[in-house]
């Protein structure tokens, strides 16, 4: 992964350039607590090897897997960084994916390993954002208070 930090004048951004074979989701958390960020937006687009994404069963309280055992473009992935309970950077984040057939797979993004590249925006918020467990709702939630 190489990374650059493009403005700091207000809100810090940094673009991500992640390399083939890296995790996407993991390599994203790293850079996120490397830097300490606790309030930020993000956006990507590339490609993965493979890939899997989440439908949330509401009355499970968890994520159902989509898997994307194939070459994917990432169409979108579009999400938000918050402090989690543990004190360390929240990621969260949803991707649709296009397959050769032309039709996409989309959901809460669990992982994805990337080929060639993920180009990844990351736009820091003056704001400090906080990300509590609901545990009537099974997930974690930012909490504006």
């Amino acid at each position: 992964m190489k990374s650059s930090l493009i403005a700091e004048e207000s809100d810090r951004t940094f673009i991500l350039i992640l390399d083939q074979g890296e995790e996407a989701f993991q390599t994203i958390t790293d850079f996120a607590n490397t830097m300490q960020l606790t309030g930020a937006s993000l956006m990507a687009i590339g490609a993965f090897r493979t890939a899997k994404v989440g439908w949330f069963d509401f009355e499970a309280k968890r994520y159902k897997p989509i898997v994307v055992d194939e070459q994917c473009e990432v169409l979108s992935m579009i999400g938000d960084i918050a402090e989690g309970d543990d004190g360390k950077s929240s990621v969260h984040t949803h991707a649709v994916l296009g397959i050769k057939d032309g039709t996409v797979r989309g959901g809460h993004f669990l992982e994805g390993i990337v080929r060639p590249t993920l180009e990844v925006t990351i736009v820091e918020t003056r704001s400090h954002l906080r990300r509590k467990k609901k545990p009537e709702l099974g997930i974690a939630l930012i909490d504006p208070s």
